[in-house]
C-alpha cells in the first residue's frame, strides 16, 4: 500500500481485456448460468437476422470436444474493410465492444442485442473461437484465442461441389411433413439435377441468395468458468422458446457427445406456445385467444396468446424482440390494464354483470387461471440495465393498452361463449378472494398470521435485525430438537414442521389459510401472503430449508419450494430462500472425523485417510446427527454449504413445478424416466 496516488496508478485495459478481468459484468456470472449465456449471445445474433427477415434456420451443435457451434443462413457478417480503421468488419465485430450492425437502423430495425457486446464477449471468454462467413459464393475464415486475432480474415471461392453439399445440408429435409419448412425454397433434388455438375455461375444465379450465413464455433475458457460442460436440456429450453416466439423459424440442436438431437419449428407461434405451457391442464378455451396488432407510426408490433385453465395461478411470460423480460415492464403493464378493462366492459355490455351492479372485477380476478405469452417488437427498446429484464419505454404502456383493449373487444364480440366462461371464472375468483380475505381477517384476529402471535413450536432467535437473522425450516421433532440444541440462539431460529405441507400447486389461497402447517410457516416469516404480502415485514433474510437427504426429505423440500414459488415468489426474487446442504457421509479414524457432502469427496477422503480402520457412516436423516455434529456441518456459518434458490427463468420453474407437483401423472412419469440415470444414490 502506498500513500501516493497519481496518474501512474491508473490502468487502462485495452481491447477485450476488461471482459476477461470482470466477466460477471457482461454475462452475469461465471457459473453454469454464465456459461450457457455465451450460447444465447451468439444465437441472439442469428435471431436478429430472422427478425429482419433474412434467416430461416439456425443450427446449434455441442461438439464432442466440448465446444459449441452456432450456424445460421442469414446474410453473413460483413467481411469488407471498414473505411475508418481499415480493419475487416468481421474482426471488428468479434474484437471490439459496442461494435455491430445493431447501431445502424438500416441494418436492424428490430434487435434484442442493443449493446453490441454479445459475440465479442463470447470471443473474449473463449480459449479459442473460429468464425466462418459465407457470402457471394465465397467462404471467409478467422481464428481467435482469448479475444485476440490469431489468423486474419482470409477468403476463397467455394467449389460447386461444396455449394451443392451445403445446400443439401441446409435445405433438404425429405422427411418434413407437407406444409412445413422454409417458404420459397425450391425442392433441391430436381433443381440441382437441372444444373448439371459443372456450372457454378448458374448455381449461384439460382441459389446464391440462399447460400449466405455465419458459423461461430467457440470453446469456453476453463480458467474463467466454474464448469465448461454444456447442459443439453438447458439449451433446448431456450431454443424451443425462441422457436415459439419466431413462428416458422427452424432451430435444430445436436449433441454429438451422446447423439441427442431435436428440431423446433412452430408455425402457430404464440398459440402453440401457450398450448405447450398449459399441456395437461383443463382449459376453458381450448383454442387460445390470439391477438396480433401493429402501430406503423411508432414501428411497434404486439402479439399475445391467452388461454384460461381451471387452475388458480396467473402465468404471464413477456418478451421484447425475443428477449425474456422476466421483470415485465411497460408492455406488461399496458396488457394487464387493457384486459381488466375489456373484460369488465364487455361483461356488462353482454349482461354477464348487471350495469348497475357494484361488482367490479379486479385484475387478479380476470387473470386467475390465465396463461399468456406477450411478445412485442419495437425499434428502440429501453431496457433497464444490461440484464434486459424490464422494458422501460413509457410510450409502450399506452400503445399496448389501446391495441389490446380494441382487439379484445372485437374478439369477445365475435366469441361471446369464450367471454362467458372467462367472466364466470373471474366471478368465482372474486368470491374466493373475498373468502380468503375473511379467512385472513379471522386468522389475524386470532393472532395466527401476525408477528405478535408467533407459533408455539417456533424457537426464535434474540436478534431483531432481519438482515442478521435466519430461520431453519426442518422436518420433524427429532431433527428440530437437534437443531434447537446445536444452533446459535443469537441469530438462528428453528421451526420444525410436522409431516408434509399442503401441495399448493393444486389449491387456492383460501385453502392454504386453512392448513395448520402453512399458517405456522406464514406466521413465523411475518410477511403475510397474497394481496397482503409485504416483503419489508420479513422477520428473517435467510430462510433455510433443511430436510433429510432421502426421498421423503426431497419431497418435503419440493413442497416447500412450490409453496414459496406460488405464494411468496418475492422472497425468492429477493434472495431470501436457501437450501441447507447436510453431509452425506462421516469418516472417522481414531479421534479424527471428517465429513463428505458428495460420494466422490467421500472416496477421495477415504483414500487420503488410508482406508484401513476408517469408519464410514452414511447419513439418511438429520436426526442421526447430534447437536454438535449438526452445528459443525450444516449450521456453522464458517463451514456450512448453502444453495441460494433463484428464479432465473420463470417459465422453466413453472414447467418443473407443474410436472413434479401438478395433476398430470404421465408427465411426472416421463420426467422420472428421463432423469433416472442422473440419480446415483437412492434410499427407499
Amino acid at each position: 500500500m502506498t500513500d501516493t496516488y497519481d496518474a501512474s496508478h491508473i490502468t487502462v485495459l485495452e481491447g477485450l481485456q476488461p471482459v476477461r478481468e470482470r466477466p460477471a459484468m457482461y454475462i452475469g456470472s461465471t457459473d453454469s448460468r454464465g456459461l450457457h449465456h455465451l450460447v444465447y449471445e451468439v444465437v441472439d445474433n442469428s435471431i436478429d437476422e430472422a427478425l429482419a427477415g433474412y434467416c430461416s434456420r439456425i443450427w446449434v451443435t455441442i461438439n464432442k470436444n466440448g465446444s459449441v457451434t452456432v450456424e445460421d443462413n442469414g446474410r453473413g457478417i460483413p467481411v469488407d474493410r471498414m473505411e475508418k480503421n481499415g480493419m475487416c468488419a468481421l474482426e471488428v465485430v468479434l474484437t471490439v465492444l459496442h461494435a455491430g450492425g445493431k447501431f445502424d437502423k438500416d441494418s436492424y430495425q428490430v434487435s434484442g442485442g442493443l449493446h453490441g457486446v454479445g459475440v465479442s464477449v463470447v470471443n473474449a471468454l473463449s480459449s479459442w473461437l473460429d468464425a466462418r462467413v459465407y457470402r457471394d459464393g465465397n467462404v471467409y475464415d478467422m481464428r481467435f484465442s482469448q479475444g485476440k486475432t490469431i489468423s486474419p480474415c482470409c477468403g476463397r471461392e467455394e467449389t460447386l461441389s461444396e455449394l451443392r453439399t451445403r445446400y443439401m445440408q441446409w435445405y433438404a429435409e425429405p422427411s418434413m411433413p407437407e406444409g412445413t419448412g422454409d417458404q420459397g425454397v425450391p425442392a433441391p433434388d430436381a433443381e440441382l439435377q437441372e444444373l448439371g455438375t459443372g456450372d457454378r455461375n448458374r448455381f449461384l444465379e439460382k441459389f446464391g441468395s440462399k447460400m449466405s450465413g455465419t458459423r461461430i464455433t467457440f470453446n469456453p475458457d476453463a480458467s474463467i468458468f466454474e464448469t465448461v460442460s454444456f447442459d443439453y436440456d438447458i439449451l433446448t429450453h431456450r431454443l424451443r422458446e425462441l422457436a415459439f416466439l419466431n413462428a416458422g423459424l427452424i432451430i435444430l440442436i445436436t449433441d454429438e457427445r451422446n447423439g441427442d438431437h431435436d428440431r423446433y419449428q412452430y408455425l402457430g407461434g404464440l398459440s402453440e406456445f401457450v398450448n405447450y405451457l398449459t399441456e395437461g391442464a383443463e382449459c376453458l378455451n381450448p383454442v387460445p385467444i390470439f391477438i396480433s396488432r401493429k402501430d406503423e407510426e411508432n414501428k411497434f408490433e404486439f402479439d399475445v396468446a391467452i388461454q384460461y385453465t381451471k387452475g388458480y395461478d396467473e402465468k404471464i411470460f413477456s418478451y421484447v424482440n425475443s428477449v425474456n423480460t422476466r421483470e415485465g415492464g411497460t408492455h406488461l403493464e399496458g396488457f394487464r390494464s387493457a384486459i381488466t378493462r375489456a373484460i369488465n366492459t364487455m361483461a356488462k355490455r353482454n349482461g354477464l354483470i348487471k350495469e348497475n351492479s357494484s361488482i367490479t372485477l379486479r385484475g387478479e380476478d380476470v387473470r386467475e387461471g390465465m396463461t399468456a405469452v406477450v411478445s412485442v417488437k419495437l425499434a428502440n427498446p429501453q431496457f433497464e440495465g444490461q440484464t434486459k429484464m424490464r422494458l422501460g419505454n413509457s410510450i409502450v404502456k399506452g400503445i399496448t393498452d389501446s391495441l389490446v383493449y380494441s382487439a379484445l373487444s372485437e374478439y369477445f364480440d365475435e366469441n361471446p361463449k369464450v367471454l362467458q366462461v372467462i367472466v364466470e371464472k373471474a366471478l368465482s375468483a372474486a368470491k374466493a378472494r373475498e373468502a380468503a380475505r375473511n379467512a385472513r381477517d379471522l386468522a389475524r384476529r386470532k393472532g395466527a398470521l401476525e408477528s405478535g402471535g408467533l407459533p408455539g413450536k417456533l424457537a426464535d432467535c434474540s436478534e431483531r435485525n432481519p438482515e442478521k437473522s435466519e430461520i431453519y425450516i426442518v422436518e420433524g421433532d427429532s431433527a428440530g430438537g437437534s437443531a434447537k440444541q446445536g444452533r446459535d440462539r443469537k441469530f438462528q431460529a428453528i421451526l420444525p414442521l410436522r409431516g408434509k405441507i399442503l401441495n399448493v400447486e393444486k389449491a387456492g389461497e383460501h385453502q392454504l389459510l386453512k392448513n395448520a402447517e402453512i399458517q405456522t410457516l406464514v406466521s413465523a416469516i411475518g410477511t403475510g401472503i397474497g394481496e397482503n404480502f409485504d416483503l419489508s415485514r420479513a422477520r428473517y433474510h435467510r430462510i433455510v430449508i433443511m430436510t433429510d437427504a432421502d426421498v421423503d426429505g426431497s419431497h418435503i423440500r419440493t413442497l416447500l419450494l412450490t409453496f414459496f414459488h406460488k405464494s411468496m415468489p418475492k422472497l425468492i426474487e429477493a434472495g431470501y430462500i436457501y437450501i441447507a446442504q447436510p453431509p452425506l457421509f462421516s469418516l472417522a479414524k481414531g479421534k479424527t472425523e471428517k465429513y463428505a457432502y458428495k460420494e466422490e469427496d467421500m472416496k477421495k477422503m477415504l483414500a487420503e485417510m488410508g482406508e484401513k480402520g476408517v469408519s464410514v457412516k452414511r447419513y439418511k436423516g438429520l436426526g442421526e446427527m447430534n447437536a454438535q455434529q449438526l452445528w459443525d456441518t450444516t449450521m456453522n456459518p464458517e463451514h456450512r454449504l448453502f444453495k441460494k434458490v433463484m428464479i432465473e427463468d420463470a417459465m422453466e420453474a413453472n414447467e418443473i413445478f407443474k410436472t413434479l407437483m401438478g395433476k398430470d401423472v404421465e408427465a411426472r412419469k416421463d420426467f422420472i424416466k428421463r432423469h433416472a440415470r442422473e440419480v446415483k444414490n437412492l434410499d427407499i
